[in-house]
């Protein structure tokens, strides 16, 4: 599903137009989105939780560039 299929689904089911269903669908995701960035967990019942979690990263292997990098991973 894409965002524009959800906003013909919002239309189609609450009776806006598209211009107001796509103008909901874009303040939900914005709240969402400040939410996030303040470090708050968002929780929609039945639906999932959305948070953020920092990772430690990747090490990447060192290679000497002309190598190829399967080469390098070995």
């Amino acid at each position: 599903m894409t965002k524009d299929d959800l906003i013909s689904a919002i239309a189609k089911k609450v009776g806006l137009s598209k211009n107001n269903a796509s103008q909901s669908l874009s303040v939900i995701l914005e709240e969402i989105e400040k939410a996030l960035s303040r470090g708050e967990e968002v929780k929609l019942t039945g639906f999932g939780k959305f948070l953020v979690k920092e990772s430690r990263g990747r090490k990447l292997p060192k290679f000497k560039a002309g190598r190829i990098l399967k080469d390098a991973v070995k």
